[in-house]
């Protein structure tokens, strides 16, 4: 059976909840909750299943803190026996305008911690989907800006990001990161 690793990055804790580091973790809620689906607290993550046509897609939202996000990803990739290929990982970017998007099918962290203690325990060769925070802060402000909660104006201008991130996964499952990218990057607000 084809299995896919879908990893949303963020923090755990209610103190958490609603941030823009926690992007990640919004964009698999909102799968979840469109499948039906709930988490449960396992090994270094908050794990969900689901399948979709005959494919077995594992959600994790990893527990071990943003920067030790590559524990979960090394963990659950070994456990399950699912082939990187079919990891796509979901982060946030402050260099990408709010609710805006980018799909890669591999790359650098792009200063990302999450992203990068992935990279060093199992490499770069892993989809992406990095989702827009902005940045609009002073600065040496990044650290305050991107554990500051989101407004409900900017709720506001996520929430289509948020659902397009669910058709996203599934496309990535169906169709595989080639494709995919082909079909939704020419939907994010930046220009190619």
């Amino acid at each position: 059976m084809d299995k896919y690793l879908i990893c949303g990055l963020g923090n755990p804790g209610a103190e958490y909840a609603g941030t823009r580091h926690n992007t990640g973790f919004m964009i698999l809620d909102a799968f979840a909750k469109a499948s039906n689906i709930c988490f449960e607290d396992r090994r270094y993550a908050f794990v969900a299943q689901t399948m979709l046509k005959g494919r077995k897609i594992m959600l994790i939202k990893p527990t071990t803190f943003m920067n030790l996000s590559g524990n979960a990803v090394r963990y659950w990739l070994n456990e399950e026996r699912i082939d990187q290929g079919r990891l796509l990982v979901v982060s946030d970017d402050v260099a990408l305008p709010l609710g805006d998007f980018r799909l890669k099918a591999n790359g650098s962290n792009g200063g990302h911690n999450g992203l990068g203690h992935i990279i060093q325990l199992i490499g770069d060769e892993f989809a992406r989907l990095r989702v827009g925070v902005g940045n609009d802060y002073p600065r040496g402000g990044q650290i305050d800006w991107v554990l500051g909660r989101y407004s409900e104006d900017e709720l506001k201008q996520l929430q289509p990001t948020l659902d397009l991130g669910v058709d996203i996964i599934k496309s990535f499952v169906l169709q595989g990161i080639g494709n995919t990218m082909n079909q939704y990057n020419k939907l994010g607000k930046h220009k190619q």
